[in-house]
Parts: C-alpha cells; sequence; structure tokens
C-alpha cells in the first residue's frame, strides 16, 4: 500500500465520488464530486474506473507529499500547480516519485480542482460510496475534510501511466457567465407567468456570497408565485431551483438536503451542473429552458463524449 501524507490540506479539501445514491428516503444526503466532468477527466488520465474516488479542492488546494512512485493527474480550476515547486499542467498524467511534493499557488480561474490517484483511494465505503459529506460526517477520510498529518493509503494501479493528455478541445472552459439550461417544473405550476417569465427573460442572476457545496443562492428579478413558496416536503435533486417566499431562486447543489418544502420552479440539466461548480460570488448566469427530451439527448452526447476521449487518450 502506497502512502501520501498530508503536509497542508488547503481550504477544503474532500475525498468525493460520484455520490451516495439510493439513501435519500432514509435522510442520507447524495453528496459527490460537485464537478462530474472533471472528475471524471481525472480518471481517465490516471486510467481509473470513472467512479473511482478522487480529492476535490476549494479555491486552495493541498500541500501533499509522497511516500511511494505514483501517477496523479489534475483537473477543473487551475490553481496552479506544482510538483517540488515547479509549474507542472491540468489535464495530464504526471509520474511522481517517492520523496516528491505535490503543491499549489494562485487562484487562477475556477473553483475546485480534482486530484486523482493512479489507483484507489483506500477509505471505507459507507452506504456504497466513498463521498465525505462534512455536515453529518459521514464518508470520506473520517467524514471530514483533510487536516495536516492525515495519510492517506492508495492502493496502486500498475498500469497507470504518465504523459497522457486531454487534448485541448476537450477540456472544459471555465466562465465568469454561463448560460446554464433547465427544464420546467417540478412545481412550475405554482408560479405565475410573470415569474416563470422573469426565470428566463430578466437579463440573468448574479452568485450572493452564499454558495457551497448545499447550494447556490442568486440575485436579480424576483420570481413571482401565484400563492405562496412553501409545499409539502418532497425530494430534492442536485439542479433544483426552489424558490423562497423572497422569489430569489436557489440552485440545489451537491450537498443539498434530501427534502425541501419550497416550490422548484425548474431543475438545471445535469451536463450544465460542472459549468456551476466551477462559478463563484459576482459570476452571471441566464438560465435557459429545454425540453426533457432535449435534455436527455444532451445527456447521451455527454456520455459519448466521454467515452470518445476515454478512447483517443
Amino acid at each position: 500500500m502506497s502512502k501520501v501524507n498530508v503536509i497542508s490540506p488547503g481550504i477544503l479539501t474532500t475525498i468525493q465520488d460520484g455520490g451516495r445514491y439510493g439513501f435519500q428516503a432514509l435522510g442520507v444526503p447524495v453528496s459527490g464530486v460537485m464537478d462530474d466532468l472533471s472528475y471524471k477527466l481525472a480518471n481517465i488520465l490516471v486510467g481509473n474506473d470513472l467512479d473511482e474516488a478522487v480529492l476535490e479542492a476549494t479555491y486552495f488546494g493541498p500541500n501533499l507529499k509522497f511516500e511511494d512512485d505514483m501517477v496523479i493527474a489534475i483537473t477543473g480550476a487551475d490553481m496552479s500547480p506544482k510538483i517540488n515547486g515547479k509549474d507542472v499542467e491540468n489535464y495530464k498524467s504526471l509520474e511522481v516519485k517517492a520523496g516528491d511534493s505535490l503543491s499549489f499557488g494562485k487562484l487562477k480561474e475556477g473553483v475546485r480542482a480534482y486530484i486523482a490517484f493512479g489507483g484507489s483511494i483506500e477509505v471505507p465505503f459507507v452506504n456504497n460510496s466513498k463521498s465525505t459529506h462534512t455536515k453529518i460526517k459521514m464518508g470520506g477520510f473520517e467524514g471530514r475534510a483533510l487536516k495536516a498529518k492525515d495519510v492517506l493509503e492508495i492502493k496502486v494501479n500498475e498500469k497507470a501511466a504518465g504523459g497522457r493528455e486531454i487534448p485541448k478541445k476537450y477540456r472544459p472552459k471555465i466562465n465568469r457567465f454561463n448560460v446554464i439550461r433547465t427544464v420546467l417544473g417540478p412545481q412550475d405550476d405554482y408560479f405565475t407567468e410573470r415569474g416563470i417569465h422573469a426565470l428566463f427573460k430578466s437579463g440573468g442572476y448574479q452568485i450572493t456570497k452564499e454558495f457551497d457545496r448545499m447550494g447556490i443562492r442568486l440575485k436579480g428579478s424576483k420570481i413571482e408565485h401565484k400563492k405562496g413558496a412553501d409545499i409539502i416536503s418532497d425530494g430534492t435533486v442536485f439542479g433544483s431551483i426552489q424558490v423562497p417566499a423572497n422569489g430569489e431562486p436557489i440552485i440545489l447543489m451537491a450537498d443539498r438536503q434530501t427534502t425541501g418544502g419550497y416550490t422548484k420552479i425548474a431543475t438545471v440539466i445535469s451536463s450544465d451542473l460542472p459549468k456551476l461548480a466551477q462559478m463563484q460570488f459576482l459570476d452571471k448566469i441566464c438560465f435557459g429552458e429545454v425540453s426533457v427530451e432535449e435534455a436527455e439527448e444532451i445527456a447521451i452526447e455527454y456520455q459519448k463524449n466521454l467515452k470518445k476521449i476515454r478512447e483517443e487518450i
């Protein structure tokens, strides 16, 4: 078993995978990575299964020291990664030797970076997932973000190789403005025509300081309800757009609550969630509307694209 020492943890570095599905009825949040595309590209680079756990770093990455040779890859936000003080690039598989250190510098773009190891991070599966949900202290490394002096154990995949690269045409672009596509519902009938018009035609919304792994609160044109904002609590999904009584929408994210009692006007399509995961305070979004059938076609194309990238590299 190979070891990776955490010299410093960064601002918020957690172990995440695709999420803890199938337990919302028991009150267990899904959690998982915020940026599914960057996550899967990192695993492709190191030759892992697409759902292998990785480190998700927020704003500022960790300082790691490797006790053994292995292959790693970094994707997502550009946090100026360095090996032994020398700049390295995102979206490439990198060979590290015993004694090498990985560190990060200035955040250039995005919010969340993903660090994949060629092999598996050896932490327990909790309800079929290694994902960390810090608020309920479940999964990952003792249910919490990494701390200095933690030691990660990695079961190394000997077939992992350095020198792989995601072609630039496939690398996701990180923008301070995005058009986010949505499907109306499930409670769009609780809103006036003017309210729905405000969501799509008002000139967009700005991300407030209130954004994290649970949700993103937006500022912009108020969305009008027909009667009130409250409903009998029902299930939430990654990308649900809740509208409380103040009319300002909240997009629910990976660590969202399992149920919610606010009306949900629309749902962000899965292929556009990675864009939101890399956005921050003062960034701006506009919502677009697509049909369920269009959303399904986009999702199928998203999976086909991942398969094509994997085959190409």
